[in-house]
């Protein structure tokens, strides 16, 4: 079967560049500016010269400045990664016990898949301030439950203690987004057809084979989408932090410390030098996750 002729494709680009020129204008001149900015020595409302990559890394006296010089960085750095490892890894396990639950018939069940989006439904700001008071040594509910219980002996700063406010950031975005993990996987178990796995029951293969030699199989390719749209999120988290923790050295992700220089610092370029690493960060990250998911699907990576 032949493919679409040259007039076909000019019709295809001829449709599409609109599309393309908005994408231009709204997402490619702000990241072109990004990046300009961080060769300059900008100040927060003004223009700046020049500096070249001073701004990234420069020796001056012995001593070395620049965002990746800053151990501050290194840190956000350190914590994006780890939040997003173990926050998606939780969240595509938990996705998908509720994505298996709602695919099966039982009654009520459109009732129930409505009601286990509400937490991803609520804007990630609203969330942060309802879990913020929950985690209250003082006031928050989660203490008062687990002293009741004699689970612990004194109230804990859950969001102000270096050693639990990361994993409270964690809890938080797990209780927000397992719901669109689940969404997007449960959305591959129902194009699977129900006949493989008739024949498989026929066969004598139990619940524990039949989900892992026919079931997760099939849907591979929609749990790594679904982990790379989660990924992405996670490596761009800003809000879920910046309202538990504000500008925690314990939690501080990459795009907190990029505010943190340009808002409270007014440090344009090196701002702009931070969100630039950001992108770099996060679109060499997805291209190597697509390519090991590629490699394990049994395809060529590139």
């Amino acid at each position: 079967m032949s493919g679409p002729g040259r007039p076909e494709v000019r019709s295809a680009w001829l449709l599409l560049a609109p599309m393309l020129v908005v994408l231009a204008l709204v997402a490619g001149w702000p990241l072109l500016r990004t990046v300009w900015f961080g060769f300059t020595d900008a100040r927060l409302g003004g223009a700046g010269s020049f500096v070249g990559f001073d701004n990234y890394l420069a020796n001056y006296d012995g001593e070395w400045f620049g965002v990746l010089a800053d151990r501050l960085w290194w840190q956000s750095v350190r914590n994006t990664l780890w939040f997003t490892v173990v926050s998606v890894s939780i969240e595509t396990v938990l996705g998908m016990v509720v994505a298996l639950v709602l695919d099966a018939a039982f009654r009520g069940r459109g009732l129930v898949r409505a009601v286990i989006l509400i937490p991803w439904a609520i804007p990630t700001v609203v969330s942060a301030r309802m879990w913020n008071w929950m985690l209250h040594d003082q006031f928050g509910i989660l203490n008062d439950a687990l002293l009741r219980l004699g689970l612990i002996s004194s109230p804990i700063a859950w969001t102000a203690d270096p050693d639990t406010a990361l994993w409270a950031v964690v809890i938080v975005d797990v209780w927000k987004t397992t719901p669109f993990m689940a969404l997007l996987i449960l959305a591959g178990l129902q194009m699977l057809p129900r006949e493989i796995f008739e024949a498989a029951r026929i066969d004598g293969a139990g619940p524990l084979t039949v989900f892992f030699r026919v079931t997760l199989p099939l849907i591979r390719q929609v749990v790594m989408v679904a982990m790379i749209f989660r990924a992405l999120d996670a490596l761009r988290v800003f809000d879920l932090i910046y309202v538990l923790t504000a500008n925690s050295a314990a939690t501080m992700s990459m795009s907190v410390y990029a505010r943190l220089q340009l808002i409270d610092f007014q440090e344009a370029g090196i701002g702009s030098a931070a969100a630039t690493l950001i992108f770099v960060v996060v679109s060499v990250l997805t291209v190597l996750y697509i390519a090991l998911g590629r490699v394990r699907l049994g395809e060529r990576p590139w």
